[in-house]
Formats: structure tokens, C-alpha cells, sequence
């Protein structure tokens, strides 16, 4: 069952989504760093994580899949969100400088041929923020919440995927070791999981949260070249001549 965007809202507006919208934005944000002048891409249902790069960036675009639907963003002035199909997006090469994606992914028919799109959109040297559930984590086994749903990633999965499509992780991290219980006692209690699992490098986080760098230039294996094997000219026996 694929989720729309009334889905995803009514997540994020929830007590447990503030709380995973804290986590994850102080993760993505962490990786981020200063957006001033640049173009910044969101793709999936990355709006929640977008207010605090909107006002820096040179221009912030949200794309988001027809099988989701498409909300207003922001809520006030000119519209920055589309709808788009996250394998063709309509931009042109070299585009935007960072491309974060939330709730993409997973979600995707084939996730290689979305990657590549991002590659092709960035500019030489962009960087793409990547969250994905990880498939270890209790989030991917609980369809309450918009982790539980499509494809979770192991953390060799993903690496498959980013060198199959020219990216090279420059970060790694966690979040999300809570328990996704909506119980308000459990939610005060939210930074000490993080803390805790943070600390101890536990495997069971519910998110992975990627950076990493488009690269320019595709690795070509090199063939061993077999030299041909040089033959010496071949004796031949002329019999002497008879005497007389």
C-alpha cells in the first residue's frame, strides 16, 4: 500500500512526528551545512525538513511523485512545489547544487533509475541527503508510520546502489532508536534513545541518513591485454651439395 500526502501530513502533525521531525531534520541539517547561495532540491515528502533552508537558499524547489500527491509549499507566498516523476524530473543538467530525499527511495519502482536522475541533476560536485529506512530497524516492520512502508535498505545495500549509480557516501548516520510508539511517556524519553544508541553504534536504528558526493567520472575496469607470444622463424635443413 503506497501512501499519499494526507497520509504523510497527518504523520508529521502528529506528537510522534514532531518528534521524528526533530531527530531526522537535526540529522539531515547535520550533513547539510550552510545552504547560502545555493539551489536546493527535496524530493519525496521532504517539505517538513525545507523551512529552515527556504529562507538561506538561493532557491529551494519540493518535487513529489503523482503515486503521493502534492501539497502547497510553503504555506504563504510563491508556490515551490510540483508534481513530478522522480525518474524524469523536469529540470536540465547540472541544476541544483543539493538534493535531499525523504520518503523517495523506498517508495520508487527503481531506485537505480531514480538516482541517476539526481545525478544527472546536480551540479559537478553536488551532494544528495539521503533517508532511507534501514531494514534492521523496528520502523521498517511497523506499517503505523511512513517508515514501515516500501523497500528498506541494509547499509551494503545502499552502497551497492550509490556506486551502481556514480555516488560516493561521504557520511553516515543513524537516528530513529526509539521504539515508533505514540505513548507520550515514550516520546520524553526519545533523546536518550538517541544518546544511547548513538553511543554504542547500536543496529538497530530505524533510519539511515546518507551523504554523499555525485562523482564525475565512472570507474572503467581495465583488461588485461594478452601480448601475443612472438615466434622465431623456423630452421629449415637445405641438404649440402653434391660434390662433382
Amino acid at each position: 500500500m503506497r501512501l499519499d500526502v494526507t497520509d504523510l501530513r497527518a504523520f508529521y502533525a502528529s506528537p510522534l512526528g514532531g518528534v521524528t521531525h526533530r531527530i531526522v531534520g537535526r540529522a539531515i541539517h547535520g550533513f547539510l551545512g550552510s545552504v547560502s547561495g545555493l539551489r536546493v532540491l527535496g524530493l519525496g515528502y521532504a517539505t517538513p525538513y525545507l523551512g529552515p533552508v527556504h529562507v538561506i537558499a538561493e532557491r529551494t524547489l519540493a518535487f513529489m511523485p503523482a503515486t503521493q500527491g502534492v501539497v502547497n509549499w510553503p504555506g504563504s507566498g510563491r508556490s515551490c512545489s510540483a508534481l513530478a516523476d522522480p525518474t524524469m524530473m523536469p529540470l536540465p543538467e547540472a541544476a541544483v547544487d543539493r538534493v535531499i530525499l525523504v520518503h523517495a527511495l523506498e517508495s520508487v519502482e527503481s531506485p537505480t533509475e531514480l538516482l541517476q536522475d539526481v545525478w544527472r541533476v546536480l551540479t559537478p560536485g553536488g551532494r544528495m541527503i539521503l533517508v532511507v529506512p534501514n531494514r534492521r530497524g523496528v520502523w521498517a516492520r511497523r506499517d503505523a508510520t511512513p517508515f514501515g512502508h516500501g523497500q528498506p535498505y541494509s547499509r551494503s545495500q545502499l552502497t551497492r546502489l550509490m556506486r551502481t549509480t556514480q555516488f560516493s557516501p561521504e557520511g553516515w548516520a543513524e537516528a530513529l532508536y526509539m521504539p515508533p510508539v505514540r505513548s507520550r511517556v515514550w516520546l520524553q524519553t526519545a533523546g536518550a534513545w538517541e544518546r544511547l544508541g548513538t553511543g554504542l553504534s547500536l543496529p538497530f536504528a530505524g533510519l539511515h541518513v546518507v551523504d554523499a558526493t555525485k562523482q564525475l567520472y565512472r570507474p572503467v575496469a581495465v583488461q588485461r591485454v594478452r601480448r601475443a607470444t612472438r615466434l622465431a622463424p623456423a630452421r629449415v635443413l637445405v641438404p649440402a651439395p653434391s660434390p662433382g
